[in-house]
């Protein structure tokens, strides 16, 4: 997924100042906090967590491992970051330091069926806290990725295919994806067990939600 499809799914991220604010209060009460990000991405967002004095588990591609690895020590983190080397779904068994205060997940849900989407939810849950909080972040039905997408007209439960070919190349999404309205967000972290503490959709129709675990 090039940068494109990045900005589309982030723009200015709300969902990511819910969870660093999450982090601060509990690092104010608790004072030790861990959380599990996946993907790692350029580790901004995990670098943010850890200078707050919180112990991160980021999650991606084994192959990224040392381009992730040198960001984590250029960032000064390498005491507070610990790169686990698998991406969606297979990161969603590996974590290491469970259970977690915070999960956050960009984009992977996208990348498989809704069905097996609640099963790595259901999974993640296990991963968490009682009270602990999983942020989601995904790719919108009503983007500018819906245009001409094959699953439009789908439920969400067999919506899964292929990008128009001009937004696919645009984007640098080759693969089947499954696309979300913020109902369908809704519906999935309920259906998986968590409770919904919050849903969103951003200016460029991506959907977004936190959850927590009781």
């Amino acid at each position: 997924m090039n940068i494109n499809a990045v900005h589309l799914e982030t723009g200015a991220d709300e969902l990511e100042r819910l969870a660093l604010e999450e982090c601060f209060k509990r690092m104010r009460h608790d004072h030790t906090v861990s959380v599990f990000v996946t993907p790692a991405g350029r580790c901004e967002l995990a670098a943010k967590f850890a200078r707050m004095g919180a112990l991160v588990d980021v999650a991606d591609h084994a192959e990224c491992r040392q381009d992730i690895e040198g960001r984590i020590l250029a960032a000064g983190c390498g005491a507070e970051i610990r790169f686990l080397g698998a991406a969606l779904p297979e990161a969603a068994g590996q974590a290491v330091t469970e259970p977690y205060d915070i999960i956050f997940v960009r984009r992977g849900l996208c990348s498989v069926p809704y069905p097996e989407a609640k099963r790595i939810v259901r999974q993640l849950l296990q991963k968490l806290k009682i009270g602990g909080r999983i942020y989601l972040s995904i790719l919108g039905l009503h983007s500018e990725l819906g245009d001409g997408y094959s699953a439009l007209d789908l439920p969400v439960g067999k919506r899964f295919g292929p990008l128009a070919p001009a937004i696919a190349q645009k984007y640098g999404i080759s693969s089947d994806i499954c696309l979300y309205t913020e109902r369908d967000l809704f519906m999935l972290l309920l259906e998986s067990g968590a409770s919904v503490l919050r849903t969103m959709t951003t200016s460029y129709g991506s959907v977004k939600a936190v959850g927590g675990r009781t």
